[in-house]
């Protein structure tokens, strides 16, 4: 089967994308952000470089930095069209599906062209927040209502998304609920694991604000707490500006062992998992959210989750008390703080969830089971 991928470049893109190796398909990727070409995946032929018309104009940079708006205006004299590009790349490669990565990004440009191709089938990841998010999307329902009329199939990450894409008119076929990355290689991950879970002394906490994250609030439940948390060491990783400013601002280093990994400091997707092997704790807090790639990467790693659960998607892996703690207002800092007490100093509840996780839910984010359920699905269209 010949596929043509469109997505932006991601880690979460490159790893499902993997899961293409050796199954026997021809492998395109289109990248509609037109970045730079990935070498993490050698078996797929790339679409890069087909944005500028003119690559080597002088003061383009300068132009677009400077006078961003009358750049806007006139770029249709220095770029091609994403629709142009892509019509054309249909036409070459005639592609047996298309598969898009998350609407707004690689649904919503496309849709014109491909309801021209009404015969080329195709196929749409729904990611993150996707679905669920409204706010700060004008075309929302319109845009969304026109793709799923048009997809003829769709994978999800959570089961909350599928259900929504069904209120908004989806009438092709399901393939199914997987981890938006694919599965873990958990036996490799093994020797990362630190137990008994009772010598580990980390609390990790996802270091998003912005539109989504809500890690401020965390650090202000952890401020609270801070005469409990004189063993423990925090780190926020993938700290954005935002939390940087706040902890830095604030000189939370002299109330809490704080240490922040910066966004935008490249930390490799395996050092993220050894120290979620090392995590009594992990805390991730946004308003919008699909099924967390790092929820999934504690409960893989043994680190007790706090998570928050907007739309309830969380709580379809967390059974609240058992196997790890819902936060239900991502503003309510009493609650997290309550929360965090609580795992504290209850070793039991912590050494019971682990042992959930790892006999339970891990098996189910193997990265071959995943891959296995994954190809088949591709293999079912038709």
């Amino acid at each position: 089967m010949r596929i043509l991928l469109v997505s932006m470049s991601s880690i979460h893109f490159f790893r499902w994308t993997n899961q293409l190796e050796q199954a026997g398909h021809e492998v395109y990727w289109f990248d509609i952000r037109d970045g730079e070409p990935s070498n993490r995946i050698p078996f797929v032929k790339q679409i890069h470089g087909w944005k500028q018309k003119y690559p080597n104009l002088k003061g383009r940079h300068f132009f677009k930095k400077k006078l961003p708006k009358l750049y806007e205006r006139f770029n249709f004299l220095i770029e091609n069209k994403v629709e142009d590009t892509f019509e054309s790349l249909l036409q070459d490669i005639k592609p047996d599906l298309v598969h898009s990565f998350a609407l707004q990004i690689s649904c919503i440009p496309i849709l014109d062209v491909m309801k021209k191709y009404i015969n080329t089938t195709w196929v749409y990841s729904a990611w993150g927040s996707d679905l669920f998010y409204k706010n700060n999307k004008p075309n929302y329902e319109n845009d969304l209502r026109e793709v799923l009329l048009r997809v003829d199939y769709l994978f999800t990450d959570c089961l909350r998304d599928y259900q929504i894409a069904l209120n908004y008119g989806f009438k092709g076929e399901y393939l199914g609920c997987f981890p938006g990355g694919g599965g873990f290689y958990t036996p490799k991950l093994k020797e990362f694991i630190l137990t008994p879970i009772s010598g580990r002394s980390i609390i990790l906490v996802k270091g998003y604000q912005g539109e989504h994250g809500r890690c401020i609030q965390v650090i202000k439940a952890l401020i609270k707490l801070s005469f409990h948390l004189k063993k423990y060491k925090i780190i926020v990783f993938a700290a954005d500006e935002e939390v940087v400013s706040y902890v830095e601002g604030n000189n939370i280093c002299d109330i809490l062992n704080i240490k922040l990994l910066y966004k935008d400091k490249f930390i490799s997707h395996l050092e993220i998992l050894k120290l979620m092997g090392a995590s009594l704790i992990y805390i991730g807090n946004s308003q919008s959210d699909g099924m967390p790639n790092t929820l999934l990467e504690a409960i893989t790693m043994g680190a007790f989750p706090l998570q928050s659960n907007p739309g309830n998607a969380t709580s379809e892996i967390i059974n609240h008390g058992e196997n790890g703690f819902l936060i239900e207002d991502i503003e309510d800092v009493e609650e997290m703080e309550q929360l965090v007490l609580k795992a504290l100093f209850d070793m039991n509840l912590l050494i019971n969830a682990f042992n959930i996780n790892q006999v339970v839910h891990k098996p189910r984010l193997e990265r071959k089971r995943i891959k296995g359920e994954v190809l088949a699905a591709y293999n079912s269209i038709h």
